[in-house]
């Protein structure tokens, strides 16, 4: 535990200095998230894929980046998408778009990882069940650029959590018992 023997050999000072620059790194990694976000309009804008269904258009670890548009959705789109009960959002391309004859403004979208991608039928089984249709609400973005192989990393932390927390767990002790030059 020479971690701790550091910490006790560090005044009150150096330990305030080194808990504003966490906090600073922290705040300014939320900042640019908040000031993403704000640009974009999209609640989550940029996302890792996790699975391989849009292979070969996407492959796992690829980040992809994500703008809600203000035009409606159209057949062909590329979208990020999540329903209620879902804690991953999916990528899937949009394969119909209807309007509703109540409301023009209300679109009823059916998605598929279309062939030519990984999965041959449509998502109504990734849907809510008795849901046959996604609606604009459950859209988070379209997708309109990628990095291919950059979120790697992320991949490895959702296939195996424990490592996410052990992760952490050596940063946390590296910034404790880093030593001011």
């Amino acid at each position: 535990m020479e971690f701790l023997s550091e910490l006790g050999r560090m005044n009150k000072r150096q330990m305030l200095m080194q808990g504003i620059n966490v906090g600073m790194i922290i705040t300014s990694a939320l900042m640019i998230w908040k000031s993403l976000i704000l640009c974009t309009g999209s609640e989550s804008p940029v996302v890792v894929v996790l699975s391989g269904s849009m292979e070969p258009g996407f492959y796992r670890g690829d980040i992809l980046f994500l703008y809600q548009p203000k035009q409606p959705a159209q057949t062909g789109d590329i979208i990020v998408f999540n329903t209620d009960g879902r804690d991953i959002p999916i990528v899937h391309r949009i394969i119909k778009v209807h309007e509703r004859a109540s409301n023009s403004s209300q679109l009823d979208i059916l998605t598929k990882a279309r062939p030519g991608d990984n999965n041959w039928g449509d998502d109504r089984s990734l849907y809510p069940k008795g849901q046959p249709w996604l609606n604009t609400g459950h859209i988070m973005g379209k997708v309109v650029g990628f990095l291919p192989h950059i979120g790697g990393a992320t991949i490895v932390m959702n296939d195996y959590p424990w490592l996410k927390y052990a992760l952490i767990a050596a940063l946390g002790m590296a910034v404790l018992t880093s030593k001011e030059g």
